[in-house]
C-alpha cells in the first residue's frame, strides 16, 4: 500500500468528484457536507505520509515510478523513442506544502458554506483545484508537474469568474492572461532543459547540473537564461512586483473561500518552484543572480507595504500585504544559505496560514456588513468580539509577533540575508515597520474605530465558523512557539540543496 499512497493521496479528492456528480443540484446542503467530507480524505492521507516520512532521508521519498507515455519520430533520422514516466515522491520541503494545502483545503471547503449558487458545479470545481495543488507539489518529473500546474489554471479560472463579486470576469480573465503566459514561459524551459539533458526527472536534472562534465554541454549563459525565464514565470504566480496587478484584482473579486485557497496555496506555487526548480537545478546561476533577487525582494517588500498603508478597503490591504510578506521569501532565497532558505519556506507556510485566517475573518465581516471598507467598518470589539479578537490575533501574527509563525520566519529570512548582504537586508527591515503600521492601521480601525451603523446588529461568528479561526490560529502559534515541528522536516533537504550551493546550514 505504500508504493501507492501518493497516487491516492493526490487523486483521492477524485472520489468526492464522483459522489457529487450523482447528486441533484437541489440538494445544496448535502452537498456542501459531501465536498467537506471529500476533503478530509486527502487530510488525512497527508499525515498519514507525513508521519511515516523519514526525516533524515536528504532525497525524495514514497516514490512512485511507472512506464506512461512514448513519443517517437521517424526510424529514417534516428529518433530514438522517449518515454515519459509517472513519476511522484516527497521530500522535506514538498512534504510540508502537500500538509498544508490539505489543511487549507479543508477549511476552505467549510468557509464556502456560504456559497449558495449552484453549489454542485463550485464542489466539482474546488476538488478538481485540489488535485491539481496536491500534484504539483507530489510531481516528481517536469512533465507531471507542468500537468498538474496547468491543472489548477482551469477549475480556478471558473471559480473566480462564476462565484466571484461585481468585477468577476475581468479578475477571471486577468487571472488567466498572466498565468497563461507564465505557463507559456515555463514550458519553454522545460522543452530547453529536456533538450539540451535528455531527462525531465527533477532530480536527474539536479544531479547532472552539479557534475563538472555538464558545464561543457550547458553552458552558464543557458543556465543564467534558464533561471531568469524561471524567474519571470513563477514570478507571475508569486507574485514578483510588476507581475502582481492580477493577483490584487483576484484577491479583492473571488468569493472568500477561493481568495484562501488563492492567498494560502497558490502564490506559494511560484515560490516553491523558484526553490524546487530554480535553486534545485541551477544553483550556481541562481548564485550569481543572488543580488538581483534581493533586490527585487526589497522592491516587493517596500512597495507592497507602502500600497496596503494607503488603501481604504481591507481586502486590498491584505491584497498589497501578501505582494510585501512574498518579499521576503525572495530575500530568504536570495541569502542562499540554511537560515535564509529555512526562513523563506517558513515564510511560505506561515503566511498561508495567517492569510487564510484574514480573509476568512474578512468573509465573516462582509456577510454581516455587506461592506469590507474600512471608512464604515468600526466599533468590532463591542459588537462581534470573537471575531475582533481573531482579527487582531491574525493581525499581530502578520507583523511578527515573537511566539508566533510570522516573527519565525521573518527573522530568520533577514538572518541569513544580514549573513551575506547585510545592506539590503537593512533596506528591508523598514517593511517590517511598514508593516506593523499598516496592520495595526487596519485592524484597530475596524476592532476599536467608532461603531458604525453597519455592525450594529452584527452576528459573532456561529459554531461552523469557530472551526477555521481556531484550527488556523493553532498552527500559526504551534509553529510560532515550537518551530521544529516546521523545521526537523526541512533540515535534510536544505543540507543537501546547501550542500550544492556551496553554502552551509
Amino acid at each position: 500500500m505504500n508504493e501507492m499512497l501518493l497516487s491516492l493521496l493526490v487523486f483521492s479528492p477524485l472520489l468526492g468528484i464522483i459522489v457529487i456528480s450523482f447528486i441533484p443540484k437541489a440538494e445544496t446542503r448535502q452537498l456542501h457536507l459531501l465536498m467537506i467530507l471529500a476533503t478530509l480524505l486527502p487530510l488525512g492521507l497527508a499525515f498519514v505520509i507525513y508521519s511515516g516520512f523519514d526525516q533524515t532521508v536528504q532525497g525524495s521519498q514514497f516514490l512512485e515510478v511507472y512506464k506512461w507515455l512514448e513519443f517517437s519520430g521517424p526510424e529514417q533520422f534516428g529518433i530514438e523513442p522517449f518515454p515519459i514516466s509517472y513519476e511522484l515522491g516527497v521530500n522535506g520541503i514538498s512534504i510540508v506544502m502537500i500538509l498544508l494545502t490539505t489543511i487549507i483545503c479543508t477549511l476552505s471547503a467549510i468557509a464556502a458554506l456560504t456559497i449558495t449558487a449552484e453549489v454542485k458545479g463550485y464542489a466539482l470545481l474546488f476538488l478538481l483545484l485540489e488535485i491539481g495543488m496536491i500534484g504539483v507539489f507530489a510531481a516528481e518529473n517536469l512533465v507531471m508537474f507542468f500537468i498538474f500546474f496547468e491543472l489548477t489554471l482551469i477549475p480556478m479560472f471558473f471559480l473566480i469568474g462564476k462565484w466571484g463579486y461585481f468585477k468577476r470576469e475581468k479578475a477571471a480573465f486577468s487571472f488567466l492572461i498572466y498565468n497563461g503566459i507564465g505557463s507559456a514561459i515555463l514550458l519553454i524551459v522545460f522543452v530547453a532543459l529536456f533538450m539540451m539533458t535528455g531527462t525531465v526527472n527533477i532530480n536527474e536534472l539536479s544531479l547532472y547540473m552539479q557534475e563538472d562534465m555538464s558545464y561543457a554541454s550547458v553552458p552558464q549563459a543557458f543556465r543564467i537564461g534558464a533561471v531568469l525565464a524561471l524567474l519571470a514565470a513563477f514570478g507571475v504566480k508569486l507574485p514578483i512586483v510588476p507581475l502582481h496587478s492580477w493577483m490584487v484584482r483576484v484577491h479583492v473579486q473571488a468569493p472568500i473561500a477561493v481568495v484562501m485557497i488563492h492567498a494560502g496555496i497558490l502564490l506559494k506555487i511560484g515560490a516553491y518552484g523558484l526553490i524546487r526548480l530554480g535553486v534545485g537545478i541551477f544553483p550556481e546561476a541562481v548564485k550569481e543572480l543572488a543580488v538581483f533577487l534581493a533586490i527585487l525582494g526589497v522592491i516587493n517588500l517596500l512597495y507592497g507595504a507602502f500600497l496596503a498603508l494607503i488603501q481604504t478597503d481591507l481586502k486590498k490591504v491584505l491584497a498589497y500585504s501578501s505582494v510585501s510578506h512574498m518579499g521576503i521569501v525572495l530575500l530568504g532565497i536570495a541569502a542562499l544559505n540554511g537560515s535564509g532558505m529555512q526562513g523563506a519556506i517558513f515564510q511560505l507556510v506561515s503566511h498561508g496560514l495567517i492569510s487564510a485566517l484574514l480573509f476568512f475573518l474578512i468573509g465573516v465581516i462582509y456577510t454581516r456588513t455587506g461592506t469590507t471598507n474600512l471608512d464604515v467598518l468600526g466599533g468590532m470589539a463591542k459588537i462581534m468580539p470573537l471575531t475582533a479578537g481573531f482579527l487582531l490575533a491574525g493581525g499581530l501574527a502578520s507583523l511578527g509577533l515573537p511566539g508566533m509563525s510570522g516573527f519565525v520566519s521573518e527573522f530568520m529570512a533577514f538572518l541569513g540575508l544580514f549573513e551575506t548582504m547585510p545592506e539590503i537586508a537593512a533596506v528591508g527591515t523598514l517593511g517590517i515597520i511598514l508593516t506593523a503600521v499598516y496592520i495595526l492601521r487596519a485592524v484597530l480601525s475596524v476592532t476599536f474605530g467608532p461603531a458604525s451603523w453597519s455592525v450594529k446588529s452584527g452576528e459573532d461568528l456561529k459554531l461552523t465558523e469557530w472551526i477555521p479561526p481556531v484550527v488556523l490560529l493553532g498552527f500559526i502559534v504551534l509553529i510560532g512557539v515550537f518551530p521544529a515541528v516546521l523545521s526537523n522536516s526541512l533540515q535534510a533537504t536544505l543540507e543537501l540543496m546547501m550542500l550544492w550551493i556551496g553554502g552551509g546550514m
